[in-house]
């Protein structure tokens, strides 16, 4: 399957903010956008005005990179967005925020949505009580998140029980955390969700 291998720190110096793609690395001083918060490749002394259908582009990519989604799979969440009644954009959202390795992220049992994907691929996540590798996954209301009994003996799962203490998570999500089990409350709503992106712009960039 293919995905994005280089370096993501570039991919948040293109799009100008921090995308929170590393997860609490981004909080720290080590943060790439903290000591180079310029875009790659090399800087001319004049500054270019972005185009509208730059700015379009830059939210769309923005989108892309916070999802850890390539371009072919993203345009198909957009035709299933477009489908849907309501508002193209805040559908767009939704669906995003239904993937089974960003429900997995929004737990707390990864630090990013690129570790929760490697935990859903490696098999180490249960959706409604059967183990699942397909990050894309859709979650519905009333599904349950937890893990595989064989990964709760882990290392890595042995310091996230003592971790997620501190953790909170949405309010469209439940998390039992003696069990480290999740549960899909409601569906989200854009409301429930700190998009980094505007949905508005990414249906313009599209209907061009």
């Amino acid at each position: 399957m293919a995905r994005y291998t280089a370096a993501v720190c570039r991919l948040c110096r293109r799009s100008g903010e921090k995308l929170m793609l590393k997860g609490s690395r981004c909080f720290t001083p080590k943060c790439t956008m903290d000591r180079r918060g310029k875009p790659p490749g090399q800087q001319s002394g004049q500054r270019r005005r972005i185009s509208d259908r730059g700015l379009q582009l830059r939210e769309k990519q923005k989108a892309r990179y916070s999802y850890g989604i390539l371009e072919r799979q993203f345009r198909r969440f957009f035709a299933q967005a477009e489908r849907q009644l309501g508002i193209t954009g805040e559908n767009l959202l939704v669906l995003l925020e239904r993937r089974l390795d960003n429900v997995v992220y929004r737990l707390g049992f990864a630090d990013s949505r690129a570790q929760a994907r490697q935990l859903v691929r490696h098999g180490h996540i249960m959706l409604n009580g059967r183990k699942t590798d397909i990050p894309s996954c859709l979650v519905k209301e009333g599904d349950t998140i937890s893990w595989k009994p064989e990964s709760t003996k882990t290392e890595y799962y042995k310091q996230l029980v003592q971790s997620i203490e501190g953790r909170s998570v949405l309010s469209w999500l439940s998390l039992d955390r003696q069990n480290l089990a999740g549960r899909v409350l409601l569906l989200p709503t854009p409301d429930d969700i700190d998009a980094k992106f505007d949905g508005k712009t990414i249906v313009e960039f599209y209907s061009r």
